[in-house]
């Protein structure tokens, strides 16, 4: 009995210890994240271990105007952290024997100059195209938002290039706009529907979806982005560029990030031979403020997959550390403060 009362008191005594640590590691992640709570533009953080949520919580506010609270189950635009999809988007596609890696872009947008026919899948997948920025091409005049034909139309009287194909890297959202026509084309459904029945009701991503504004259904729990100017929080959600698809167009919430998550560790979707693919490094990354390679819509730096998000009133960024299976993921409607250096700071309270 006396025995029984010891390890009674020793499991109890343990618990509170493993309480108190865990209460101490919030503390210290509130603190990091200090800057979005209040009455301001917020954000949401998703901690996983081994699948399970350490820190799932709301920070802040995802609408101003009206006063909401941003949660777990707040939308946000993931701008560049949609390449990701996209990328899988095109390996599902591979793995259907729909298209290969190396074909010519030409075979499926066959209005690209005849300079193009260099230029294979891969090479958009890893930024290595050279193929000209569309938010260069855009005329003086236009008026209203760029759209993925326009894009197409654009680089269809382009003949220009940073460098030949596969000799260079330039991070490129044209390539990804290029890549989410080729979907379509390949799988003869539009982009947002082969999403949504690939990707997104396979894995139970039931508040995901790629936004296509006054066409497609509305952004649930959507919030709204924010810039700070003189001072004060102005809402800036849309430019210009905010309504091509494949280079950022995706809206979600962490707690569908947390599935997407779990599906890059098993063959649920992607087979062992394309995560294979999307997550070794195939170019160094060159002219950006990282050390790191890129994959296919990941970039490697040491022992961790990572992408980062940043689109007018949105930052975002997913932090993996497979061998560990630990995630950090951190969404925000603002502008400002860059998340990336936010969620290693915040992993290194867990993984000191």
């Amino acid at each position: 009995m006396k025995i029984k009362s010891i390890t009674l008191l020793a499991t109890l005594l343990l618990a509170c210890s493993s309480t108190q640590a865990q209460d101490l590691k919030m503390a210290q992640v509130d603190a990091i994240m200090h800057t979005y709570a209040g009455d301001l533009p917020g954000a949401s953080l998703l901690i996983l271990q081994d699948g399970r949520p350490l820190v799932s919580r709301g920070y802040g506010l995802s609408n101003l105007e009206q006063h909401v609270a941003a949660t777990p189950m707040t939308d946000y635009r993931l701008a560049s952290v949609t390449k990701q999809f996209i990328a899988a988007a095109i390996l599902l596609l591979r793995q259907d024997g729909k298209l290969q890696l190396h074909e010519s872009i030409r075979q499926w947008l066959p209005t690209l100059p005849a300079g193009d026919a260099g230029v294979t899948i891969e090479n958009l997948l890893d930024h290595t195209g050279g193929l000209t920025d569309y938010e260069d091409l855009i005329p003086a005049d236009f008026q209203g938002q760029v759209s993925d034909a326009d894009v197409l139309r654009w680089l269809s009287a382009d003949h220009g290039h940073y460098f030949a194909p596969g000799k260079g890297y330039r991070y490129s959202n044209t390539g990804y706009v290029l890549l989410g026509l080729i979907v379509e084309r390949a799988s003869h459904m539009t982009l947002p529907t082969f999403l949504k029945q690939r990707i997104f009701d396979p894995l139970g991503m039931s508040h995901t979806l790629l936004y296509e504004h006054q066409r497609g259904p509305q952004v649930p729990n959507r919030a709204y982005g924010y810039s700070e100017e003189n001072g004060k929080w102005a809402r800036t959600d849309q430019s210009p560029t905010s309504a091509t698809r494949g280079d950022g167009g995706i809206y979600s919430c962490i707690a569908d990030l947390a599935k997407w998550d779990a599906a890059l560790y098993d063959n649920r979707l992607l087979s062992a031979a394309s995560r294979q693919l999307a997550f070794s490094p195939h170019v160094k990354v060159t002219g950006e403020p990282y050390e790191a390679s890129y994959g296919f819509g990941w970039r490697i730096t040491g022992d961790t997959l990572w992408h980062s998000g940043e689109s007018i009133g949105f930052r975002n960024v997913i932090v993996r550390w497979p061998k560990q299976h630990f995630t950090v993921i951190l969404l925000s409607n603002r502008n400002d403060p860059e998340p990336y250096q936010t969620a290693l700071a915040i992993a290194r309270i867990y993984q000191p």
